[in-house]
């Protein structure tokens, strides 16, 4: 079977992918995410991971996924920190509450010689740690923070500042391998085969 064509530049996607040996090609989709006036969260990922699906050129008999992840609370979007300022201001908004981190995945392919697309959407519960002024200021200093939406990461040093997470925790790295799996094998689409994994 052909390999799986993966509309993101996520390495971390991507890691979590071929971590359990599915094949990829990766074909970033280049568009705008910025969100629309008034978007909610939920019909935002949905939106923004549909486009990058469609804005692939995908040759028949091939399958394309895309995904977008972003972090919010109180109903509000909080997308990637631009500056340490917008970082810390989105930790402290973060600080000692529980957020969700939501993504929406797409795969577009032939499903029995019809064309077809499958979407889907995870929500994950993630409870942060109360962050004190010192342990904020060395957070946002270490950069661990750029290009993370709500400017922190689960596999990164921010894992410290996660207290619990309620829900898929692969979700929150960028994917929720357990939904995107199942999806791959009911449609007929390019799966793992865990001989090809790497070990972790």
């Amino acid at each position: 079977m052909l390999p799986l064509i993966l509309a993101s530049a996520s390495p971390r996607r991507r890691e979590l992918l071929e971590r359990i040996g599915v094949a990829l090609e990766v074909q970033p989709a280049d568009l705008d995410e910025t969100p629309l006036g008034g978007e909610l969260p939920r019909a935002y990922v949905a939106r923004i991971a549909r486009a990058k699906a469609l804005a692939i050129a995908r040759p028949a008999g091939r399958w394309v996924l895309a995904a977008d992840t972003t972090v919010t609370i109180d109903g509000a979007i909080l997308g990637k920190a631009e500056t340490a300022g917008e970082a810390a201001d989105m930790l402290r908004r973060l600080s000692g509450r529980t957020h969700q981190v939501l993504t929406g995945f797409v795969l577009v392919g032939d499903r029995d010689g019809d064309p077809c697309i499958h979407e889907g959407l995870v929500a994950s519960d993630v409870a942060m740690i109360e962050l004190d002024a010192a342990t904020l200021a060395d957070y946002v200093a270490s950069s661990d923070w750029r290009g993370k939406a709500g400017a922190y990461a689960l596999q990164g040093i921010a894992a410290a500042l996660v207290r619990e997470v309620h829900g898929s925790v692969t979700n929150v790295i960028g994917l929720p391998l357990a939904e995107v799996v199942e999806a791959l094998r009911a449609l007929g689409a390019p799966g793992p085969a865990f001989t090809r994994g790497t070990a972790a």
